[in-house]
């Protein structure tokens, strides 16, 4: 499903250097690659329909952004990682092994936790003025549903 691609030289933006691009966009793509993963999840170990329905939703929208993380990283020259990074694969390990209301609440916790982390991350790189700002800036208000939706399951 991921595309490897050479690494080619770039020339650097305004503001910011090819290496900062390419740790965004490796983030980002590791990042869409566990949500689509935990979208799955909760489709399958849910207990309630809210938590299927939004790993329905995490499914559909990460899985298309992380068609366009790819394809710009590939415009880019940039490389492009084809798993999640170790400590997303131990969050989805720790909840695969749950199941029932102690899955849905651990499920919402650490999507609330991970949308506010990728919020900033994004909201800081859409104002470092690079070749991703506006794709980060595109993504912010997705990320921030999200964010609701994974608050509101806790309650």
């Amino acid at each position: 499903m991921s595309l490897l691609m050479a690494g080619g030289a770039v020339a650097a933006p305004k503001g910011q250097s090819p290496a900062k691009d390419q740790h965004f966009i490796t983030e980002a793509i590791e990042g869409d690659l566990s949500e689509v993963n935990m979208g799955k999840l909760a489709q399958q170990k849910g207990q309630s329909d809210q938590v299927k329905q939004f790993g329905q939703a995490l499914q559909q929208d990460h899985g298309e952004h992380l068609q366009k993380a790819q394809q710009l990283a590939s415009q880019n020259g940039m490389k492009v990682p084809s798993e999640p990074n170790k400590q997303q694969q131990a969050i989805y390990n720790k909840l695969e092994g749950m199941s029932g209301d102690r899955f849905d609440r651990a499920f919402a916790k650490a999507m609330v936790s991970d949308h506010e982390k990728d919020i900033k991350k994004y909201q800081k790189e859409a104002a470092a003025n690079s070749p991703l700002s506006d794709f980060a800036q595109q993504t912010v208000p997705v990320l921030q549903k999200h964010l609701d939706m994974a608050k509101s399951l806790g309650k």
